[in-house]
């Protein structure tokens, strides 16, 4: 007996997940960019990373088509791409920021990996009750750049640190060799926190004026709202502790991968527990 399948069975997501699988398949020849014999911002460099800009914005582009997605696949391709295209934009204006491409293209085709894994979740837009007028896309925009921004300084303190511990073992490695030196790195991510801090600030207002049209109350205290808030005093406390007694190096990076870990745990991590968890 042939057996008949209802074509109303058929799920969209085959087509979401070619979509992942060629924006991840666009990261990778940036992070392959240090196997280069003459690793160095030319055209070719430009053109590679301009292919991994484009690769996650078009998948996120296509993907919510008009209207905005709650689920955590999306909300992992949104700060790829967004991190991605920042990334860009600083590597033109920042001395040799460049280097960091590999692997900073390497971990977010890591990243997409995962949200591929989990683009088969259930999802729906976000209905029109809850947009809060105009609101809500500045508070999401913000949201999103201040997760890009303390991303690349997380990358930024991680290279400091392979950098300090191969200076330090005096075995430099391959990957050390190509990555900026301490000073640039450090340098890099400390102008990267006071960004993140300004957007983190403006961001956690945008989200109590949403609060307050939504519910008459300023603020209420949620897991998310504790990580973000315990983010902004983390890095608040890093940016004093480092402008008053120069803290820097080892403990710095820990502190940074510190207040990334609080965002990863407020924003994706909240997602991924009531998204896949208790759905």
């Amino acid at each position: 007996m042939v057996r008949r399948i209802n074509e109303s069975t058929y799920s969209p997501m085959p087509e979401n997940v070619i979509l992942s699988l060629s924006a991840i398949i666009a990261l990778v020849p940036s992070s392959l960019l240090a196997l280069r014999r003459d690793h160095r911002p030319d055209i070719v460099f430009w053109l590679v990373l301009m292919v991994a800009v484009a690769g996650p914005l078009i998948l996120v582009l296509v993907t919510m088509a008009g209207s905005w997605r709650t689920d955590l696949s999306t909300a992992l391709w949104v700060t790829i791409a967004a991190t991605m295209a920042i990334f860009a934009v600083i590597a033109v204006l920042a001395h040799e920021t460049w280097r960091l491409a590999p692997l900073i293209s390497a971990y977010m085709a890591a990243l997409g990996i995962v949200a591929t894994i989990w683009s088969q979740v259930p999802h729906q837009p976000m209905s029109s009750a809850t947009t809060g007028g105009g609101w809500i896309g500045i508070h999401i925009g913000v949201s999103v750049g201040t997760y890009a921004l303390v991303t690349l300084a997380a990358v930024a303190a991680l290279a400091a640190f392979l950098q300090e511990r191969a200076l330090k073992n005096k075995r430099p490695t391959a990957l050390s060799r190509l990555l900026p030196s301490v000073a640039d790195c450090e340098g890099l991510e400390v102008r990267l926190l006071i960004l993140g801090e300004i957007v983190l600030a403006i961001g956690l207002a945008t989200g109590m004026v949403l609060q307050y049209g939504e519910t008459g109350t300023l603020l209420i205290i949620d897991h998310k709202t504790i990580l973000t808030i315990t983010a902004f005093v983390v890095i608040g406390g890093l940016l004093a502790a480092h402008f008053k007694t120069g803290l820097r190096g080892r403990q710095a990076a820990r502190i940074v991968l510190l207040a990334y870990l609080l965002l990863t745990l407020g924003y994706p991590g909240v997602k991924f527990v009531t998204d896949v968890i208790m759905a």
